[in-house]
């Protein structure tokens, strides 16, 4: 294993910029097709260390505006390592890796703050397939950052999650991101019955009293329209 990371460390050393030079589009261009093809190979090992790499490569290519298909594809990938891509060796799961899971959910939000319109549909594709607190709390998270909600697909999900947990082990941090979402969405529409009554129950069920008053001021600001 030691000696594949070698390999790709050298092969990567290429792609970093000289310092006063300027890139041709036909080397950007070239520089983004063989990173995104080491992306996607190492989104696709074996190892919790690759996906890792990839991660932080991932990261990379988006600050560097490498914001397209390939990346989106293997983010999403590495959003479901695991719960819809399984291994298995003698009949036991391999590769449940959450932090990896929770890392693609993040990187998510920021390509679709980037403007990659189908990164929003990744991170409401995991929602289906994960029972991780960790990982939700980001997916949540990564939904209010991205902001586009015309459709009510993101505030829906994030309510059938809430409650989901809500009627099984309420989480804390899980309800707090919830109701920032809700607020932060609300003006782009979607807010339902079913948002309302999860809300109420939060501002008076099993919760620290933190979470019950932002549940409180959520129902305020999503009344007013505007926060209070």
């Amino acid at each position: 294993m030691k000696r594949i990371v070698g390999i790709l460390v050298l092969v990567t050393v290429p792609f970093l910029p000289l310092s006063g030079q300027e890139r041709t589009v036909e080397e950007t261009y070239l520089q983004e097709t063989q990173e995104n093809m080491i992306i996607r190979e190492q989104s696709r090992a074996d190892s919790r260390e690759m996906k890792m790499i990839a991660l932080s490569y991932i990261e990379d290519a988006i600050d560097r505006g490498n914001t397209g298909t390939a990346v989106r594809e293997a983010l999403e990938y590495l959003g479901l390592e695991g719960v819809l891509n399984r291994a298995r060796e003698n009949g036991r799961l391999v590769n449940n890796y959450p932090d990896v899971r929770r890392k693609a959910a993040e990187y998510l939000g920021k390509l679709g703050q980037g403007g990659n319109a189908e990164a929003r549909d990744s991170l409401l594709k995991m929602v289906y397939y994960d029972n991780e607190p960790m990982v939700l709390q980001e997916v949540v998270k990564s939904l209010a950052d991205i902001g586009q909600d015309d459709d009510g697909k993101a505030i829906s999900t994030i309510a059938w999650i809430l409650q989901k947990f809500d009627n099984t082990n309420p989480d804390n941090l899980l309800a707090f991101l919830a109701i920032d979402a809700f607020e932060r969405l609300s003006g782009s529409g979607g807010i339902n019955q079913n948002v309302i009554q999860i809300l109420m129950r939060i501002a008076d069920g099993p919760y620290i009293r933190s979470v019950q008053e932002k549940a409180k001021t959520a129902l305020k600001t999503i009344r007013t329209g505007s926060k209070q």
